[in-house]
């Protein structure tokens, strides 16, 4: 067999020992930042965080200068900002948001929910929801407001507005004994959130005997036996069933709604 030629031997001495052009760019690319540089990316990012808590803690840039208040109807802002006593000209950024809700559902009852927010740069802001009454309760000339879970927040010299009066009589029985006061309340405040809005309208009073035995008494002398707050809604529409087929009725029973009773008085 021949061997290679005069100029295959001349090629391969002359042709390159070192690794292909391409492969040397790769390593190129992949060689790691010198020390220099490393110290430079250090330095810069000590001093952007060094700068950050500077603007966070120590400028006036981002210092608490106002409150404000949204969402109130009985309560006014000045109220909410006195009860939630805010630091003001300090860091927004140490302001404890969780401190001061606690303030104010402890100093202001009224109070149902208050989300505390910062708004950059200089604002806490404050956005109340206040208890509703749905029920009151007098006792000595005065007014006691009551929610639908049936907690006492307020107390009020006139009578609210479109507010049924609630008649705690509990009876000896078992049930009376077992419940207590504070469940027949709430009980009692559930009822007035499951009426249908005209009777809620027309309701006067709530009289609460037991937990079975609640009675709505309306306008124009005209009464319901609701019996307990289950099934509220299957009983709203029952009443409103019966009202418009009876017009003329005295007593409205719907304490069972699947066969419910109605009678001139």
């Amino acid at each position: 067999m021949a061997g290679p030629s005069t100029a295959e031997r001349g090629a391969r001495r002359t042709s390159p020992s070192g690794p292909p052009p391409r492969r040397s760019a790769v390593r190129r690319r992949l060689r790691l930042p010198g020390r220099r540089t490393l110290l430079l990316i250090a330095v810069a990012v000590i001093l952007l965080g060094a700068g950050a808590v500077w603007l966070l803690y120590g400028s006036s840039w981002l210092r608490a200068e106002r409150v404000r208040v949204t969402g109130t109807t009985v309560l006014t802002a000045e109220e909410v900002r006195d009860a939630a006593d805010v630091s003001l000209n300090t860091p927004l950024v140490t302001v404890d948001t969780g401190a001061i809700e606690h303030r104010l559902r402890e100093r202001l009852p009224r109070i149902a929910k208050v989300d505390v927010s910062r708004s950059w740069p200089h604002t806490i802001s404050l956005a109340v929801t206040e208890r509703r009454p749905e029920a009151i309760v007098e006792e000595g000339g005065k007014f006691h407001e009551v929610d639908a879970a049936g907690v006492r927040f307020s107390t009020v010299s006139k009578r609210p507005k479109g507010v049924p009066l609630l008649e705690m009589e509990p009876d000896r029985s078992p049930s009376s004994r077992h419940f207590g006061p504070a469940r027949l309340r709430r009980a009692a405040a559930r009822v007035v959130t499951q009426l249908p809005e005209k009777v809620r309208r027309d309701t006067r009073s709530l009289r609460v005997r037991s937990y079975d035995s609640i009675t709505l008494e309306l306008t124009g002398g005209r009464t319901v036996a609701w019996g307990s707050a289950e099934r509220g809604e299957a009983k709203a529409k029952t009443l409103t069933a019966l009202m418009k087929a009876r017009p003329d009725g005295g007593h409205f029973d719907v304490t069972a709604p699947s066969s419910p009773a109605v009678s001139r008085s």
